[in-house]
């Protein structure tokens, strides 16, 4: 069975590998969450649902006779989708000219569907109880002073680090920080000559991540090692064929995935 309906439309091997080649690459520009969260698939698209394990208190328990595992729980991944439509005559025009089709709509299509895998990673998901970075219960805290002043940026980054070392929690810390506070790091420290995001840059050893989806004010570092967290990928992003409305031809962009926290205490939120 061809789950995205593509034997249904009316296209060539090459206007679909056009297609995804647009999709993959601008959805790599736009994807933050997946350049320092590890990634665990992808699965493939019948996986609908994937274990969660506390690894603080994961173990099995057994009583007379019947045995579970206490720490661990099923979570359904969701799919997430944007659609678009191409205009049947420009894509006629396109083929008669012998030029490639314009797959403008596809690209904004596939940018905001990349958008909504990191909203999810971050601040998952209230209508579905879908925890993110920034709301899973039993992450770590810490008061975030005015990164416009002094050395408060690197302080208080250090001072993150160092909560998680005294928790045990060691291995490649990684800042995913909203673009206000990237930029109110781009100044000259007194007495250093050193701008102070080189100097977090090389306390984080240059994993730092701005993107557009936090807003302004916010910043979490986390230690994304695999046995803390990982991206569980169902489905990878992939376009579909809907359907041919009024003439014109609808696709969906669509992944399946969900950020798996086995830590939280390997997360740090700025407040």
């Amino acid at each position: 069975m061809d789950y995205l309906s593509r034997d249904a439309a009316p296209f060539t091997d090459e206007f679909w590998e056009q297609i995804d080649k647009t999709v993959v690459k601008t959805a790599g520009n736009v994807l933050h969450g997946r350049r320092f969260i590890p990634l665990y698939g992808p699965l493939g698209i019948g996986v609908t649902s994937i274990t969660v394990d506390d690894a603080d208190k994961l173990e099995e328990v057994s009583k007379n006779g019947f045995m579970m595992t206490s720490g661990r729980k099923f979570l359904e991944i969701p799919t997430l989708y944007e659609d678009f439509l191409l205009s049947a005559r420009d894509l006629e025009s396109a083929a008669h000219a012998g030029y490639p089709a314009d797959l403008s709509k596809a690209v904004n299509a596939a940018e905001d569907c990349a958008l909504k895998e990191d909203r999810l990673v971050f601040f998952g998901n209230a209508d579905f109880k879908i925890d993110g970075l920034f709301n899973v219960a039993g992450s770590n805290k810490i008061k975030k002073n005015d990164w416009t002043v002094g050395e408060n940026a690197f302080t208080d980054i250090a001072a993150a680090i160092n909560l998680l070392v005294e928790k045990g929690i060691y291995g490649a810390y990684s800042l995913a920080i909203s673009p206000d506070l990237y930029l109110q790091m781009q100044r000259l420290q007194p007495g250093t000559g050193l701008l102070e995001i080189d100097r977090v840059k090389k306390l984080l050893d240059k994993r730092i991540y701005s993107t557009p989806v936090l807003g302004k004010g916010k910043a979490v570092l986390v230690c994304a090692d695999s046995r803390n967290m990982d991206l569980v990928i169902g489905q990878d992003l992939k376009t579909a064929y809907l359907e041919q409305t009024e003439l014109n031809h609808k696709f969906r962009i669509l992944e399946t995935m969900l950020l798996r926290i086995k830590r939280p205490q390997a997360i740090v939120i700025f407040e």
